[in-house]
C-alpha cells in the first residue's frame, strides 16, 4: 500500500508541476434539513447524518456540525502526515489526533453580542509513532503544519459567499422566489 501511495503522490506531483490547472479541484457538499435539527449530507456518493445532541434539542443520531469541524481537522492532519511521510520515505507506524474545541453557546444563542458563536479555541494532541529520527519527524511536523488544507482553512480563514434562495408557498406570495446574498 505504501509503495502504491508513494507512486500516486509522485505521479500527482509530476502532473501538477507540468499542468498546474489540473491541481485545482472542486469539492461539493449538499445538505437538507430533514427533521428537527437533523440534516442529511451528501458528499460525492457518501451520505452522512448530522444532528445535535439531545441536550441541544436534537436526536443525537449523528455528529454535530462543530464536531465535524474537529473531525475534519483531525483526519486531515492524519492524512497529511501519512501522505508526506510516505512521499519522503519516513516510517510512520501510526498517527492519531485528539482535539477539543471550546464553544460558548451564548454566542450561538444570541445572548451576548460580544461572544463569538463559533469555537473560541481548538487544542489537542497529534500522537505520532515512528522509528524515524527526531530531525525527520521535526521536518515532517513543519511540512504538515504548512500544507494541511483544513488547518489552513481554519487558521487563516477563507472567503465565503452564501446565496439564499427564499421561496414562498403562502397564498399571498404563491410561487414567489427571492434571491439574497451574504458574505462572511
Amino acid at each position: 500500500m505504501s509503495n502504491n501511495l508513494k507512486e500516486t503522490i509522485s505521479n500527482l506531483q509530476k502532473d501538477f508541476t507540468a499542468n498546474p490547472k489540473n491541481a485545482v479541484v472542486q469539492y461539493e457538499s449538499n445538505s437538507i434539513l430533514k427533521e428537527g435539527l437533523q440534516s442529511v449530507v451528501t458528499l460525492r456518493e457518501h451520505k452522512l447524518v448530522v444532528d445535535e445532541p439531545k441536550s441541544f434539542g436534537g436526536k443525537d443520531e449523528g455528529p454535530s456540525p462543530v464536531e465535524l469541524i474537529l473531525a475534519a481537522l483531525a483526519t486531515c492532519q492524519e492524512i497529511t502526515y501519512k501522505a508526506f511521510a510516505t512521499a519522503a520515505g519516513i516510517n510512520i507506524e501510526s498517527v492519531s489526533v485528539n482535539l477539543k474545541g471550546a464553544l460558548d453557546l451564548q454566542g450561538f444563542l444570541a445572548l451576548n453580542k460580544n461572544t463569538r458563536p463559533g469555537f473560541q479555541s481548538i487544542s489537542g494532541t497529534v500522537d505520532i509513532k515512528s522509528s524515524s529520527s527526531k530531525a525527520e519527524i521535526d521536518k515532517l511536523i513543519d511540512t504538515v503544519n504548512t500544507h494541511c488544507p483544513v488547518l489552513d482553512i481554519l487558521s487563516k480563514g477563507v472567503p465565503i459567499k452564501l446565496f439564499q434562495k427564499v421561496s414562498s408557498n403562502t397564498s399571498v406570495n404563491s410561487g414567489k422566489t427571492e434571491h439574497r446574498a451574504s458574505a462572511a
